[in-house]
Formats: C-alpha cells, structure tokens, sequence
C-alpha cells in the first residue's frame, strides 16, 4: 500500500485564509503525492473530494481524513474512461456544490525501454496521462467558468524538461501536459480561471521502509539540496497556486525538485 497514515504528512507552516470552506478535487489522491496534496489542501479548511482506482487505499484515505473531522468524499473509478471522469464530476457536484479546485494528479506510467514500446504502452504511457488531463479540465472548466471562477493544477514531472530512462511515454506526456498547461491558461484566463503545473523531482511517494532508505539515500545524493523531497512539498505548493495570494499567476510550470533541474552534471562530475 502507497497510502500515509495521515499523522505521517507534515503540515506547512503557512495558513492560506480564503481557502477555507472551498471545494479542490484531486485526482489519484489516495494515495502518494495526491493524498499529500489533499492532506494539506484538508488542514488549510477546504472541503475535499479525492477520485481514484483503489478501493482499498480510498477507503483507508478517507478514513483517515473523516477521523481526523475533516469533510471528505471518495471517489472510485477510473477517470481516464469518459464516464467515469463524469460521474466523479457530478459525484463531487451533488455533494459540495461546486469545484473550486481541481488537481490534476492521477497518472499511469509502465518503464521500458523504448525499443521494447508497442501500442498498448504507448497508449498506456502517453496517450492516457494527457486524456485524463484533458478530460477532467475541460469538464470541470465549463462549471468554473458559468461562475467565472476557479484554478485547475496540473501535476507534471521534472521528466517533461528532462529525461528518465525507460519512460519515453511518461515524459512526452508531462511535456504534453505543460504545453496543455500553457494552452488552457490563455483559453480559459477571460473566464476568470488560473491554470499551473507543478513539476515533482524525487519525492518519497509511499513511506520508507528500511529497504527503501538506501535507494533514497542515492537519489538525496545527486540532488542540490541534499534530500529527496516528501509530499507535503508539493502539497504546499499546490495550496499556494490555488490561493488568492498566486492570483496573477497563470501559465507556469513551478519546478519542485530540490534544485534537480537546474544542475547541468550531479555532484563530483565535472565537465
């Protein structure tokens, strides 16, 4: 299971006050950095509607968030089918009234080299990391521009600027979604809607047993800032694009990696 305890996300140490009693719904929010996003979204007041394949991490997500007094729905289906990613939409509609907040989060990625790629994987990889992108926004965009308001986040990768091994699909789709990111926020800025991405480096996405601790201490290696970056990282960001305060920023892909990016060699590499 890739799904926290709730006492293990950190908080952020800043309040974003008009967030409070607002709707976000995250996507793939079960579990990883989706359940990060929306434990930080939860404690800066919002209401929280979090849509996903897992049965058994949903459940266990939203009881964490209904324990801890926070108003939450769970959402089963798989959003990057038509009729799912309606029904979680109208889900989230009849229950809370609105989206103020949609997270785009959800993503499928398979590794193989791209010699070894066939349809299936390259539609798997590529083609249903952007559908699901797409899909969920323009949706959810017509219901935030009849109120001539609202904020989507796309969640990208450092892979759509740099490339991993092994994931030719899942980085041509991140760099798909932060052309997309870019092309919606022109689209939908007259009807008062934000659009921005946020890009994660080396996060820790499900907790680090003793076994894992020696791949995070390679990764933290390579990085500038000396450690591989957790969920509440990217949460805290999210929360800030969502806020009044990143109110004249639209268009942009915020980088989220511990200075990952901005390296030309890892460290002790000279060239």
């Amino acid at each position: 299971m890739r799904t926290f305890p709730l006492d293990d996300i950190p908080d952020v140490p800043v309040a974003f006050a008009d967030l409070k009693d607002k709707v976000a719904l995250v996507t793939g929010g079960e579990r990883g950095i989706g359940q990060g996003i929306a434990a930080v979204l939860a404690r800066q007041g919002m209401r929280i509607a979090i849509a996903g394949r897992s049965a058994e991490e949903g459940e266990f997500a939203i009881g964490q968030f209904h324990e801890s007094g926070i108003d939450a729905l769970w959402v089963e289906g798989d959003i990057s089918m038509r009729a799912a990613a309606e029904q979680a939409i109208s889900q989230v509609a009849d229950r809370f009234g609105q989206i103020d907040l949609l997270v785009n989060n959800a993503a499928a990625q398979r590794m193989t080299e791209f010699l070894e790629y066939d349809d299936e994987i390259y539609e798997f990889s590529f083609e249903k990391n952007v559908r699901m992108v797409y899909r969920m926004s323009h949706r959810v965009g017509r219901m935030m521009s009849a109120r001539g308001a609202g904020v989507i986040v796309n969640i990208s990768s450092v892979g759509g600027l740099r490339a991993h091994r092994g994931s030719a699909g899942y980085d041509a789709a991140k760099g798909a979604i932060d052309s997309l990111t870019r092309a919606m926020s022109l689209e939908l800025a007259p009807h008062g809607i934000r659009v921005n991405a946020v890009a994660p480096g080396a996060i820790a996405n499900r907790p680090v047993t003793e076994r894992d601790q020696p791949f995070r201490e390679r990764q933290a290696a390579g990085i500038p800032l000396g450690r591989v970056g957790n969920v509440t990282d990217i949460g805290g960001v999210v929360a800030f694009l969502a806020s009044d305060v990143a109110s004249y920023i639209t268009g942009q892909t915020i980088y989220v990696d511990g200075g990952l990016t901005a390296q030309l060699t890892p460290p002790g590499i000279y060239i």
